[in-house]
């Protein structure tokens, strides 16, 4: 695990347990290219033993019409990038509101909500928590814009989820969110995010354009397919 999103003691408990796993293991899986660079870099572990097999997207049908929503979606931690999410949305038209659902009580919470409780915008900002499947689904259906802008992931499953909700994604440009997101998301640097943010905002045509290439990119993500591929996997050990 790279990067100052857990307690030392997570991340040295974390990194022996996958050392140990790797070495037992004839194959590894991994969810992304990028997810596998870290395992080959990271675990020493040769090429030919990594199969990367994505994860799919659940089907959904939107038929609400789109708020003024910014929806971002994952337990709230200093690696979700909340605080500088929370001063970019401070600049976007009074009509906006934003919504984080999730869990509040991940590595480093207190500080990115302290950045909310501060913010000049607080009254336009709702701390849902954790939310059920019901809830996050009518979530996804109002959102006008999701967004995603984290400092470190292994795959990204919400920008699948967004897309399959017709919903127009903003993300960051590093690690597996590009892989996910290709050129169906408005991919930015996750230490700058208001100029993006402002801009999809105030451009429907452009929050149109990536809504529609986000259901296009999410039918590239099936469950089928990865079952068949992880099959695939086992039969090579057979």
């Amino acid at each position: 695990m790279t990067g100052d999103y857990s307690s030392p003691e997570f991340r040295a408990r974390f990194t022996q347990q996958a050392r140990d796993a790797a070495a037992r293991s004839d194959f590894i899986i991994a969810v992304s290219r990028f997810t596998a660079s870290q395992i080959e870099s990271l675990l020493h572990v040769e090429p030919s033993r990594v199969r990367v097999i994505h994860h799919g997207a659940r089907p959904a049908a939107s038929t609400s019409k789109k708020e003024n929503l910014v929806l971002t979606v994952g337990a709230i931690q200093r690696r979700k990038n909340i605080a500088r999410l929370v001063k970019a949305f401070e600049s976007l038209p009074d009509c906006w509101r934003l919504a984080l659902a999730g869990a509040p009580d991940g590595f480093g919470a207190a500080e990115e909500l302290r950045a909310v409780e501060e913010s000049p915008a607080r009254a336009r900002i709702d701390v849902l928590g954790y939310v059920s499947s019901s809830q996050l689904d009518s979530l996804y259906n109002r959102a006008g814009i999701f967004a995603f802008p984290s400092l470190d992931e292994g795959f990204g499953m919400p920008i699948l989820d967004a897309m399959a909700h017709g919903v127009p994604v903003l993300t960051s440009n590093c690690s597996a969110m590009p892989e996910v997101a290709g050129d169906a998301a408005l991919l930015v640097d996750p230490m700058n995010i208001g100029d993006a943010l402002l801009r999809l905002a105030c451009d429907e045509s452009l929050r149109d354009d990536l809504a529609r290439r986000g259901l296009e990119r999410v039918e590239q993500f099936t469950w089928k397919s990865a079952v068949q591929k992880t099959w695939a996997v086992y039969d090579e050990i057979r």
